[in-house]
């Protein structure tokens, strides 16, 4: 069955780096675009940013753009977040979703990961 596994979440100082990965199976990787959410608590899921399958072309959220880099390594099943210059109010679950099309938008995706907690302090 189709699985997506987030990892690399944690505690982070502001201004600090995260690297999220996302391990993907039960499916044919390459066939399917990615996206990156994320879920404040009390705040509705907002979509971060995504790639398409063949990793040609990306889009970010404009509150993330020039801090988050988004790849993937298709031989690997993978998909990552590159987090850098992290501020608190990036504080928020992080999802991984895979979809036939590489939008910001929730309802394109049909399989979720079941997140990874990330957290910016001091």
């Amino acid at each position: 069955q189709v699985q997506l596994v987030e990892s690399g979440g944690g505690l982070v100082q502001p201004g600090g780096s995260l690297r999220l990965s996302c391990a993907a199976s039960g499916f044919t990787f390459d066939d399917y675009a990615i996206g990156w959410f994320r879920q404040a608590p009390g705040k509705e899921r907002e979509g971060v940013s995504c790639i398409t399958r063949r990793a040609t072309s990306t889009a970010y959220a404009d509150s993330v753009k020039g801090r988050f880099t988004i790849s993937r390594d298709n031989a690997k099943s993978m998909a990552y977040l590159q987090m850098n210059s992290l501020k608190p109010e990036d504080t928020a679950v992080y999802y991984c979703a895979t979809g036939r099309i590489a939008t910001l938008q929730s309802l394109s995706y049909n399989y979720w990961g079941q997140g990874t907690q990330v957290t910016v302090s001091s």
